[in-house]
């Protein structure tokens, strides 16, 4: 199987133009088959603010009105997207800006009301890894927007992270696949304080004994929750890492 490599990086890397430029770069030089998924959150914020549309966040996640629905629309799929496909345009990737309802690659339905109402947000259902792997097999670098549609017209709101994995977990069955989750920190720490204390490889077992003990805690639990349950479904590894440290074989391994 040929190798692919799924990066993710967060809203803040993408909304500052030195960040972004300086991931753009790094992005170009990785050889091979590849596809970049993006957030935006703080620039949906900002021009939310903007509008005079008010953010609700509950436990980290984004509620999603039919106002906040047209921003996020107009970030995540038009503004942050496509400044990223014309930057790799300028860098020679021949790249390809995309939501879920673009080909149909990834339907989701919108998320039931339980103790909170999300309002237009989407839990994924059904991936079209072959329209993807087609794509990506012609030299195409997709660039996922976390956004999706339920194919009776309404386009959701889309964890990033969860578009990354659920991607992964489709071309795994294509492609010897790694995904690569970008953040603020250098991979998963021993101590919060000490960027340097990073914790090199992480197995299922050895999670399970970090969370008992405390040295994993917060939102670092879903987020490798989310790698398991990937390397669980065919993905070869997931890669925890800073996003100045991407293709510098460092950050937290998860197998």
């Amino acid at each position: 199987m040929q190798k692919l490599i799924l990066i993710k990086v967060g809203g803040q890397i993408v909304e500052e133009p030195d960040t972004l430029r300086q991931l753009l770069s790094d992005f170009s030089k990785i050889e091979g088959r590849k596809v970049l998924i993006h957030g935006g959150g703080r620039a949906a914020t900002r021009i939310a603010a903007k509008l005079g549309i008010e953010s609700q966040m509950v436990n980290g996640r984004r509620v999603t009105d039919a106002k906040m629905l047209e921003v996020v629309t107009m970030v995540y799929g038009g503004l942050v997207n496509k400044q990223i496909v014309a930057g790799l345009q300028a860098l020679g990737v021949n790249a390809l800006g995309l939501t879920g309802a673009d080909l149909n690659y990834m339907r989701s339905e919108k998320r039931p009301v339980k103790e909170v109402d999300y309002g237009f947000v989407g839990d994924v259902k059904e991936v079209d890894a072959e329209i993807l792997a087609d794509l990506i097999s012609k030299n195409v670098v997709p660039v996922l927007a976390p956004l999706t549609h339920d194919r009776n017209g309404n386009l959701l709101n889309t964890n990033a992270d969860t578009i990354a994995a659920e991607a992964a977990k489709a071309l795994a069955q294509y492609f010897d696949v790694t995904l690569v989750f970008c953040f603020e920190k250098k991979g998963v720490l021993r101590n919060p304080d000490d960027e340097e204390s990073v914790i090199p490889e992480i197995t299922e077992t050895l999670f399970n004994q970090y969370v008992a003990d405390g040295t994993i805690a917060g939102g670092m639990i879903p987020k490798l929750e989310n790698a398991f349950d990937a390397i669980r479904a065919g993905v070869k590894e997931v890669i925890i890492t800073k996003a100045d440290e991407i293709g510098k074989n460092s950050g937290t391994v998860v197998k």
